[in-house]
């Protein structure tokens, strides 16, 4: 019923979306996908197929051998979704609406899309392909996957192509700077009547939070902020004696958002006084990066958005494409369809961009040889 009124490649590679959707992979918690991808991967007989300590899955297409170094391409396994969320599918005139179609199945399912054109098309490449899917991209993952993946190839490659399911006519070549901290809050705590005056660490955790969204951010270059959660205390008549939230802090410039962090760690120790202890831990980093528009990558991700019929626009984003922006090894993110409600339990894709989508990213694929 999902594959209605798409041509055939697009409702395959849609079909395998919604198959790989099915299994649940938390991040840090994705190996029931992973070894479904890799028993994929050895059905489609790639070589040297094999999946790390972190549950990174690789696979390679050989070429013809004449070039030294071969193009790899990544999608990430994991969702923001707990093992508890119902992965229910339902189709609405054009669009499937399931928890991480978008983000990232239909990016993983691309992989096989890819190889999959390659082989009907009779096309043997120069390079040899390496097919990723890699874990840990999303949250407090801090994108362990990649980072595993770049030491593993190092700088020996052509370059990467990272593959999401929702950014259709985009190419990321800008990798947003980000840090996140754990920040927690502890006081004595007591009643809430007879211990009234006292500190509660959930009002004090409250009140630096405040402080925190009312400092001034510059829009150029964009620089922003999130608590993305917070909690604490045992009772509604309890002064609570622990609060902790987490926050997120993003810039496109790496030393504006140095000079962010320093700003948030003066708030927090000016919140620290008798009675009140703050404190914080930094439990994520993802490294800034950026190659510019006119590299040979970006524009070879342009032409082949345009040739299929889509006006590319260059973007920045946080991605798994950091690390290898960061390492100054060439990297792109390219989409395979449009749709919204990412990360959300109401996420969707719309089907019909889907063949332009795979399109561009097959031509990308063949043409990356004239990278070298």
């Amino acid at each position: 019923m999902y594959t209605q009124g798409m041509t055939d490649p697009s409702a395959r590679v849609l079909k395998l979306a919604i198959n790989i959707q099915q299994i649940p992979a938390p991040t840090s918690n994705e190996g029931l996908r992973g070894k479904f991808v890799r028993d994929l991967f050895a059905k489609e007989r790639l070589k040297d197929i094999s999946m790390d300590a972190l549950g990174n899955v690789y696979a390679c297409l050989t070429g013809k051998g004449n070039a030294i170094q071969p193009l790899v391409i990544s999608a990430h396994l994991d969702t923001v979704f707990p093992n508890s969320v119902n992965l229910q599918v339902k189709e609405e005139a054009g669009k499937v609406i399931a928890p991480g179609i978008g983000d990232n199945s239909l990016g993983v399912a691309a992989l096989f899309g890819i190889l999959w054109a390659l082989q009907d098309q009779g096309v043997t490449l120069d390079h040899d392909l390496w097919l990723v899917a890699n874990v840990c991209e999303e949250g407090l993952g801090d994108l362990r996957g990649m980072r595993s993946v770049v030491e593993r190839f190092d700088k020996n490659v052509i370059g990467y192509l990272i593959l999401e399911g929702l950014a259709l006519g985009h190419v990321y070549h800008r990798a947003i700077g980000v840090k996140r901290y754990r920040i927690h809050a502890r006081t004595a705590g007591g009643h809430s009547w007879s211990d009234y005056g006292q500190p509660s660490a959930v009002h004090e955790l409250a009140s630096l939070v405040t402080q925190l969204t009312s400092m001034q951010l510059p829009h150029e270059p964009r620089t922003t902020m999130n608590v993305g959660t917070i909690s604490g205390g045992t009772g509604i008549n309890v002064l609570a004696s622990e609060s902790t939230c987490e926050l997120d802090l993003r810039s496109e410039d790496p030393v504006v958002l140095t000079k962010v962090a320093g700003e948030v760690e003066e708030y927090l120790r000016k919140a620290n006084r008798d009675g009140v202890q703050m404190d914080m831990e930094v439990i994520g980093q993802r490294p800034a990066g950026e190659i510019p528009a006119d590299h040979p990558i970006v524009q070879l991700a342009v032409e082949c958005a345009r040739e299929a019929g889509l006006e590319a626009v260059l973007t920045s984003g946080s991605t798994d494409a950091n690390i290898p922006l960061s390492c100054d090894i060439p990297a792109v993110v390219m989409g395979i369809t449009t749709g919204g409600g990412a990360h959300t339990t109401h996420e969707y894709i719309n089907t019909e961009p889907m063949a332009v989508g795979m399109d561009s990213v097959v031509k990308f694929v063949e043409r990356a040889g004239r990278l070298l």
